[in-house]
């Protein structure tokens, strides 16, 4: 059976791996909170104008559940200070460390027992409460004109709209890598990244089905696309790249150091995509030819806002054969195939739900799971009531002696 867009299997498994919305409002009320403390009068780093942005699947609305009941959600943010820092002005040790010390009083303001935990190029902070999250948040600053007009034309040389090209080329920041040589030093050559940018390219993505989306927030009565939180369009390219993750972290559960990252399988699935409306349409189009968005030459992966940087340079690094990630990346990929279609070939619940909990890990409620495929419920076997005879002189089960 060759799978069509009227499958109706892969639909059924969305609600078993779509996070709650509340997961997205707890972690927009957190990054809003360390926002405003930021900013607050007493704050150090008021002067500078701070900015606070959620990156990452938080943004991109395309988050995983934890894999594990004691797993966190993983929150990125970048804290970018708007004016007052250059290169020319601070080091790289120094912007980090003006943001380390407002977060070391906010963690301490707001009760968090864990000690703040610098990473390489951020500062972790670690929250359990009702829902368990650690963030990471990047210190950053604006890039300069040059190094953003270039980015623009490199993107412009790889065909990208000149409108969105020009804007998310804008939002290029420079950012602190305690790892450099030159982390302590004055200098002008500092990492650069767009997590903002990125976010803006990958929802020019998701919204080639905008219709889709559009139709269904009529029948809703739900607010306008342009009026809607990314997390909630729940578009065919985000559910895919939830599926995708959801069964990379299956598959590689006892070896996460040997998985194809996110952003790998984020950006050559939204590279893949094409505008499908249906969801299963979508994602076996997404694993049948996201492989030709590979380049024979480096950048293998590039990152779509930065076109020279290649999301997947640790492939040749030593420490990236030895864990064999290039090839880990195209076994998962041909796993997925694999698995995606053969899920998508069945109409069966009980076979659907056999496939699901062995390729993606989810435990689906069989009623439900019918009424999603329009199976009818298996009727409950008839009850057989024994009646019982009451035996008044029971004969003895030895002879007497």
């Amino acid at each position: 059976m060759i799978a069509t867009a009227s499958s109706d299997s892969i639909p059924a498994l969305l609600e078993a791996i779509e996070i709650p919305d509340s997961a997205y409002e707890k972690a927009k009320s957190r990054y809003k909170d360390i926002g405003d403390w930021l900013c607050r009068p007493e704050s150090s780093l008021r002067e500078f104008d701070p900015l606070v942005s959620p990156q990452g699947s938080f943004d991109l609305g395309t988050v995983t559940r934890p894999p594990d009941a004691d797993g966190e959600y993983d929150l990125d943010i970048s804290v970018k200070l708007q004016s007052g820092v250059t290169k020319s002005s601070h080091t790289q040790k120094e912007l980090k460390e003006l943001l380390g010390a407002e977060l070391e009083a906010y963690r301490k303001a707001r009760g968090i027992e864990r000690p703040l935990d610098e990473k390489r190029r951020c500062w972790r902070l670690q929250y359990k409460d009702q829902m368990s999250f650690h963030i990471d948040a990047v210190p950053c600053i604006p890039e300069d004109d040059v190094r953003r007009g270039v980015i623009k034309e490199a993107m412009l040389a790889r065909h990208t709209d000149e409108v969105l090209a020009d804007d998310v080329a804008g939002l290029t920041v420079s950012i602190t890598d305690n790892e450099r040589a030159d982390y302590e030093v004055v200098c002008d050559d500092w990492n650069v990244s767009n997590p903002q940018g990125y976010g803006r390219w990958f929802r020019s993505r998701v919204r080639l089905a905008v219709q889709t989306v559009r139709d269904r927030l009529r029948m809703e009565k739900r607010a306008t696309v342009e009026e809607l939180p990314t997390y909630k369009l729940k578009a065919p390219l985000q559910t895919s790249v939830q599926l995708l993750k959801q069964h990379r972290n299956v598959m590689f559960k006892d070896d996460p150091d040997s998985q194809p990252i996110s952003i790998i399988i984020t950006t050559l699935a939204a590279r893949a995509y094409e505008g499908q409306e249906d969801v299963t349409e979508a994602l076996l189009h997404i694993v049948d030819t996201m492989a030709h968005h590979i380049q024979p030459n480096t950048p293998r992966v590039p990152n779509p806002v930065n076109p020279e940087e290649d999301f997947s340079d640790k492939w040749d690094t030593p420490e990236g054969q030895a864990l064999d990630l290039e090839g880990n990346f195209y076994r998962w990929l041909g796993q997925a195939q694999a698995d995606f279609h053969r899920l998508a070939d069945t109409q069966d619940p009980d076979v659907l739900e056999k496939r699901a909990e062995r390729a993606l890990g989810l435990s689906l409620n069989r009623q439900r799971l019918r009424e999603r495929l329009g199976v009818p419920a298996v009727p409950s076997a008839p009850v057989v009531v024994v009646p019982t005879q009451r035996i008044e002189r029971p004969s003895r089960p030895w002879a007497a002696g």
